[in-house]
């Protein structure tokens, strides 16, 4: 069982790196799933411009960034979103990707790591309302980081003390509901 953790920002400056790193090696510690680190920014993923709806497209899709995006996609049972808040919603680059696929995303678990000047929670709470078209299932437990609080001048993450307890809860929660939606998907194969 594979657990996508996704760099959803593409800034050159970013937090997103970081972040999704600290959960990587978090994730790393575990025995219970695979874990790999995708970053959005490696994929490059145009524009949805297709005339042809995603949904429609049977993973044939026109553009080769979208086709080894939709690969990586693909190749997992389910995901971490690494999201930035910006300005109170989810970042345009990441929804474009997201929106640029859609069988590789179905009836698979997702959790929320965010960050922002609210720790993203307005980010967290858009993602939950998009993955639903998916028929995704969201894991309760987040981890939400303070972009004031918990990163030093230098960029470094500095969580809260409980974060990694919040971590935990997270990760606890999307390898066990990644498992029974991969046996739910498997049983209709």
């Amino acid at each position: 069982m594979k657990i996508g953790i996704v760099i959803g920002s593409i800034r050159e400056v970013r937090l997103g790196e970081i972040v999704g790193r600290w959960v990587a090696d978090a994730a790393g510690q575990r025995t219970d799933a695979e874990f790999e680190l995708i970053d959005l920014r490696d994929f490059e993923v145009p524009l949805l411009t297709s005339g042809t709806n995603p949904a429609r497209a049977n993973r044939e899709y026109g553009s080769a960034e979208v086709r080894r995006w939709s690969a990586a996609v693909d190749s997992c049972d389910g995901f971490i979103f690494v999201t930035p808040e910006y300005n109170h919603g989810v970042p345009g680059a990441f929804k474009n990707a997201v929106d640029s696929l859609a069988p590789e995303w179905m009836d698979k678990a997702v959790g929320f790591v965010s960050y922002g000047s609210d720790n993203g929670v307005r980010a967290v709470e858009q993602w939950r309302q998009i993955v639903a078209n998916f028929r995704m299932v969201d894991v309760r437990a987040q981890v939400s980081l303070s972009i004031f609080t918990e990163f030093g001048d230098d960029r470094s993450l500095q969580p809260s003390s409980h974060r990694g307890a919040d971590l935990t809860a997270l990760l606890d929660q999307i390898v066990a509901e990644t498992a029974l939606r991969r046996a739910a998907r498997d049983a209709v194969a």
